[in-house]
């Protein structure tokens, strides 16, 4: 369970990665934060280099995320362990680093050449190893004009191999089918609710899954009561409709409730509420990559803990399935 493939790519990765959305730090939409608060770059620098000791070695950003501020970040965490990782970042997503203000989407062929070269000086290498489409909804046939310029990137050693981060099987079964180095999905799934339309897709095309929002964005990790609220610099704070785990800063009390029901399962055997979260999705499928997010030592430290359990027993997936009501 400590390591596992990417799909038909052969790129061998742990079999729990670390996000780092939040490492990013602010950025908006307009008034709408993107971000998860303010983050302190060495602690965040301190807790990928944690990862990589703790045998983490899979790093999924984003160029978007923090406005390129993710991406620096995680360049200076790796200064001189380049080769003990696997970087993974997405395209699609614009903005200004000097306004940390996102733009429009840009899923054009033309977009993909421009982004790959400015990660590649933000992340100081030389390749980057996952390179993911970062538009969920994006029209199968735009998404196809880009496999020819994604294949180029591969035959240039620039990128490794490449996915689509996104919900929709159909999207994800059509990228699969025209893309050779195609290797991944990536999709929003925990024990609570999820993407599961995409595990057949990446089964029969056989995909790595990447999966986002594997402890419901904080909620999974045991510190928030329906008295909670979030700072309104959080992206949880403001709740854009997406985001349904937290309605205007406060959590979903369906959610909540849906938590305490499976809570004694998931911390059975010793494991935390976030160890169990985890170790239900490799249960649940072998192929997911679990990425939670971390900005601090002790959060790494929790979810690498995980590894020492491994997946939940057919059993203990059984009795959480039954209480989700999922058969």
């Amino acid at each position: 369970m400590k390591t596992r493939f990417l799909g038909r790519s052969g790129i061998e990765v742990s079999g729990l990665g670390m996000g780092c959305w939040a490492i990013g730090g602010p950025f908006w939409a307009g008034e709408q934060p993107l971000g998860w608060g303010e983050v302190d770059d060495e602690e965040s620098i301190r807790a990928v280099r944690r990862a990589l000791d703790l045998g983490v070695t899979f790093f999924d950003t984003a160029n978007v995320y923090g406005a390129g501020r993710s991406e620096q970040v995680l360049a200076r965490a790796l200064a001189g362990r380049r080769d003990e990782a696997v970087i993974a970042t997405k395209f699609g997503g614009t903005f200004d680093e000097r306004t940390r203000q996102v733009g429009p989407d840009d899923g054009s062929p033309a977009g993909v050449g421009r982004a790959v070269r400015e990660s590649l000086r933000r992340l100081g290498t030389d390749h980057i190893d996952l390179y993911q489409l970062h538009i969920n909804d994006l029209p199968i046939p735009a998404a196809l004009e880009l496999v020819p310029v994604l294949e180029d990137l591969v035959a240039q050693g620039l990128i490794r191999a490449y996915g689509w981060s996104t919900d929709h099987p159909e999207r994800a079964d059509a990228f699969a089918a025209a893309g050779p180095h195609c290797a991944t999905i990536q999709a929003d799934l925990s024990v609570l609710r999820g993407s599961f339309g995409v595990l057949p897709v990446a089964e029969h095309h056989d995909l790595g899954v990447i999966v986002r929002g594997p402890l419901a964005m904080g909620l999974l990790g045991g510190r928030y009561t329906a008295t909670s609220e979030l700072p309104r610099d959080d992206v949880r704070g403001l709740s854009p409709e997406w985001l349904t785990y937290f309605t205007d800063g406060r959590p979903s009390p369906e959610f909540l409730a849906r938590v305490e029901g499976i809570r004694d399962v998931l911390t059975s055997g010793g494991r935390t509420l976030a160890q169990g979260a985890l170790t239900w999705l490799w249960a649940y499928d072998a192929r997911t990559v679990p990425i939670p997010g971390c900005r601090t030592v002790a959060q790494v430290e929790e979810n690498a803990g995980a590894l020492a359990h491994g997946p939940l027993t057919p059993a203990e997936l059984a009795e959480v399935e039954r209480l989700m009501g999922r058969g």
